[in-house]
């Protein structure tokens, strides 16, 4: 029965069940007593926060991870990152390969759904390009921030910690162990320290642009112009947006003094604010300092989030992309949006449209709900709901004190922005299975 069941799914759906899943265990696992330093049984709704921000790789948190997570518990949280970093899906195929299991094509179907594939032909080595990928990148970060924690924690911590900060910088978690020297703190203590600001930066970034353009690079190389469209779009925007991101934040940075001392201290908070925004979720400057103009900007940036196909979260910078070179088209009169030399289809417009006011509708709605219901200021009400629907995890330190209904809110955001726009909407809603076959008599609205 219960295989009927799972047989007759969409992949949608599975990718929802999935996810639900690995969150489940990953909350029973964190409740129990040898997984916190008190010796005590986590709270089932904080266990339950706490693995849907790391599955959903977010980073709001309302435990300091390193002070209330034991090494169980803070493994725990790390395998979640890694799970929900290259999807739950992918991790499944992964081990029935490993294992010598035969994959259907069915599960290669659910494949191409859970990484945003372009087709199913290739999945499999898809998949082995994924995971070496992410492990080759991952190792290379640990091994560079393996340089400045070992010596300051000895060799069995500053290991942990370099791995721990590696993965999580990849999968663009935004889980620290800091809390070492003050809970909550992020990576401010290391603000004007280059190696551990550009590796870190490094590490967010090649997860952030995904894998069907690291598939291209490896391919083609940097002969930029046989990229697919899609692929030079996220490098095009992507590139467009940390250029005007770190302008915004220098010039914060610039006419605030106070919150960095020095000029190459100002440059690399400039630069890893940008970078993180895009749904890391770490900070080197404490984000309550920041003027309601970059609180604005930073609220943008995260909702934006990375790529399609990536371990980043949010509307995804080929939505925006879309939506960008369809105004453009539309002011210059083109009957269909156009870009690289390419016509864009119109599903792909009117899937850019529906992501963009899902999102949203998520934010400003979730945001409007924690604020009548913690009564804290609407400005922290949307910053904290944007990090979750975008899965970030920064926050100006609201999260923590937050009311169980804004908690169940915020897992319930970080849920859907982690398992896709579309993804959702496909689950939820019954797909035309008549296709174009009926249509309604044609009308012209007014719009503008």
């Amino acid at each position: 029965m219960k295989r009927g069941f799972m047989r007759h799914m969409n992949p949608p759906r599975i990718v929802l069940f999935g996810f639900a899943a690995v969150i489940l265990i990953g909350s029973l696992l964190l409740m129990l007593p040898f997984a916190s330093k008190t010796g005590e049984s986590t709270p089932f709704l904080k266990a339950l926060f706490t693995a849907t921000s790391a599955t959903c790789v977010t980073g709001l948190a309302v435990y300091d991870t390193f002070t209330h997570w034991t090494g169980f518990g803070q493994a725990v949280i790390l395998l979640l990152i890694q799970i929900g970093g290259m999807g739950v899906v992918t991790i499944a195929v992964a081990l029935s390969i490993i294992s010598g299991k035969k994959i259907s094509l069915r599960q290669r179907w659910i494949m191409q759904e859970s990484i945003s594939a372009p087709h199913v032909g290739g999945i499999l080595r898809q998949t082995r390009f994924i995971l070496k990928t992410a492990f080759c990148i991952e190792a290379l970060g640990a091994l560079a921030l393996s340089f400045r924690f070992v010596p300051m924690f000895g060799i069995g911590r500053g290991l942990w910690f370099a791995v721990f900060h590696s993965v999580s910088a990849f999968c663009n978690a935004g889980f620290d162990l800091m809390g070492v020297s003050k809970p909550f703190s992020s990576m401010t203590a290391f603000t004007g320290d280059p190696l551990v600001v550009i590796t870190l930066s490094l590490l967010i970034v090649s997860g952030g642009i995904g894998f069907l353009t690291w598939g291209d690079i490896r391919d083609k190389g940097l002969r930029f112009r046989r990229y697919s469209v899609q692929s030079r779009i996220v490098l095009v925007f992507s590139a467009a947006l940390l250029v005007g991101g770190f302008v915004c934040y220098e010039g914060e940075f610039l006419h605030n003094p106070g919150t960095v001392s020095s000029g190459g201290e100002r440059f690399l908070a400039a630069l890893f604010q940008t970078v993180t925004t895009r749904t890391a979720g770490f900070n080197t400057v404490a984000l309550d300092s920041l003027s309601s103009g970059s609180k604005l900007i930073t609220i943008m940036l995260m909702l934006v989030g990375g790529a399609t196909g990536s371990t980043a979260g949010g509307l995804k910078i080929n939505t925006l992309a879309v939506l960008v070179l369809t105004m453009i088209s539309a002011f210059r009169g083109k009957a269909s949006a156009e870009g690289f030399g390419r016509r864009l289809s119109a599903a792909t417009i009117r899937n850019a449209v529906a992501i963009f006011l899902l999102y949203l509708l998520l934010f400003i709605g979730g945001g409007l709900l924690i604020c009548l219901a913690d009564g804290i200021p609407l400005m922290g009400a949307m910053f904290e709901a944007a990090s979750a629907a975008a899965t970030v995890g920064l926050s100006l330190g609201y999260t923590p004190a937050l009311s169980a209904v804004s908690h169940v809110l915020l897992i319930a955001l970080m849920y859907f922005g982690r398992v896709g726009g579309l993804t959702l909407m496909y689950a939820v809603v019954e797909q035309d299975r008549l296709g174009s076959a009926v249509r309604l008599p044609e009308e012209t609205v007014a719009v503008g």
